[in-house]
């Protein structure tokens, strides 16, 4: 895990705690929204200040004496935060004053044995401080800070006090090489369920409620297979089939987390199985050049002989067959079946994807598929390809300088990409192909 200092940042609903945590890191990670109850799990996100990067977290509302069963999961994961956190920051506003829930969060903070950094939100004016302000003082937690999470106000002071109470740096406070991994698909397939396993904790809320994941949440672990940053998005569901805009706001979240990604975990219920939303959430990792797992969940629940699984693939295999370099994995996030393997599947994935081969052995390649296979012809013309080389990774391009581009049918790339395949590997990473010929006309 990294040690970076970890800040929390805490408060009831709809005080700015998102707005501030997005001005911190300087990027719209948590969505914002007037509705209380928007950030729901904790969302993690990096700040630097004073040449010294710390971990963000941000937190849903805390409402501590209410019995809803998705606020009061909130206010486990806002707990779970404070335990974890080197120095936690109380966000209040200043346009509502103190009111007893600010006064019941303080007093939970007083008992967490934390530095506390009391922030007033919505200071919107500069100059000399409202009267309102100094009634802070009352919740026993030294001086406010001033600030305006929407115009930055006051941040500098509030970072200046936070890194008062932060321990001393080391050297291993930055990030090794981390591996970022988006977790997608549909609703209720067990996206959070398998972060939940993997981390060993409730880092993301878990219901059976379609919609209960709403920000992209990350987190970051460490195992024998090297260092990961999970992402647990929220359930991409049909166009058709959504009606409230923050569940607009978290879809775009999710598309964002694919495009940050190493590799995307495409989860499958094999309890439901495949749906035609399936294949347009992996879509989106394919057109994206990611690399991809099919991740079929749930394979516990299911009952099953020596022939279940077998039967099972070959059915998605011709579902998924547009992104048929993924590899496959049944899995159980409830019971931790496979998971290591899954580990190693990623590893194997995003390492193609980074594969890079000299022009020299590509050219070598390329004679001898064109010798076992004739290039195409049309009308007495034959396809020539003069060379080949790799112009990039993540994922593997190529480019074929040819006579005619009109020439290099389809079915022939794809019987070089197969070529490509078989020497190399490269499973779980799709293959781009750029085509140029006399002229520098391109094509791809």
């Amino acid at each position: 895990m990294s040690k970076r200092p970890v800040i929390a940042i805490v408060g009831r609903p709809n005080v700015g705690k998102s707005t501030l945590f997005n001005k911190l890191v300087g990027q719209r990670l948590a969505i914002v929204n007037d509705t209380p109850g928007v950030t729901r799990d904790r969302i993690f996100g990096e700040c630097e200040w004073r040449g010294r990067k710390v971990s963000l977290v941000d937190t849903g509302g805390i409402e501590p004496y209410s019995e809803d069963i998705i606020l009061r999961q909130m206010r486990r994961q806002a707990q779970l935060a404070i335990d974890a956190a080197d120095v936690i920051v109380l966000v209040t506003d200043l346009t509502s004053g103190v009111v007893a829930t600010d006064h019941d969060v303080a007093m939970m903070l007083q008992k967490s044995n934390r530095p506390v950094v009391l922030c007033v939100n919505k200071c919107d004016k500069v100059g000399e401080p409202d009267p309102a302000f100094y009634e802070f003082y009352n919740l026993g937690l030294g001086d406010p800070i001033q600030v305006s999470s929407v115009h930055g106000h006051g941040t500098g002071d509030l970072l200046d006090a936070i890194f008062e109470h932060l321990p001393e740096q080391s050297s291993d406070d930055d990030d090794d090489e981390t591996i970022s991994v988006a977790i997608i698909g549909r609703p209720n397939a067990g996206k959070s369920s398998l972060v939940n396993k993997i981390t060993g904790e409730e880092r993301c809320i878990v219901s059976d409620i379609a919609g209960t994941t709403r920000d992209s949440i990350d987190t970051v672990i460490e195992n024998k297979h090297g260092r990961f940053r999970l992402t647990d998005t929220a359930g991409i569901r049909r166009n058709s089939r959504i009606e409230d805009e923050i569940e607009k706001y978290s879809i775009i979240r999710a598309k964002m987390a694919i495009e940050r990604s190493d590799v995307c975990l495409i989860m499958i219920d094999a309890a439901v199985g495949f749906a035609e939303q399936d294949s347009k959430i992996a879509g989106l990792a394919h057109e994206s050049g990611k690399a991809c797992i099919i991740v079929v969940n749930k394979w516990d629940a299911i009952e099953k002989d020596d022939r279940t699984m077998n039967e099972f693939r070959k059915k998605l295999e011709k579902d998924f067959s547009f992104m048929s370099y993924a590899p496959m994995i049944f899995i159980s996030a409830k019971t931790g079946q496979r998971i290591d393997r899954l580990f190693e599947l990623i590893v194997t994935v995003v390492n193609s994807a980074a594969m890079r081969i000299s022009t020299g052995v590509l050219n070598d390649l390329l004679g001898e598929a064109v010798a076992r296979v004739q290039p195409p012809t049309d009308k007495g013309r034959r396809l020539k390809i003069l060379y080949m080389t790799q112009s990039g990774v993540k994922p593997p391009t190529f480019v074929f300088f040819v006579n005619s581009a009109e020439l290099f049918h389809f079915s022939y790339q794809r019987y070089l990409e197969n070529r490509i395949r078989e020497t190399f590997g490269m499973q779980g990473t799709p293959i781009r192909f750029i085509i140029r010929e006399r002229g520098d006309k391109e094509k791809q």
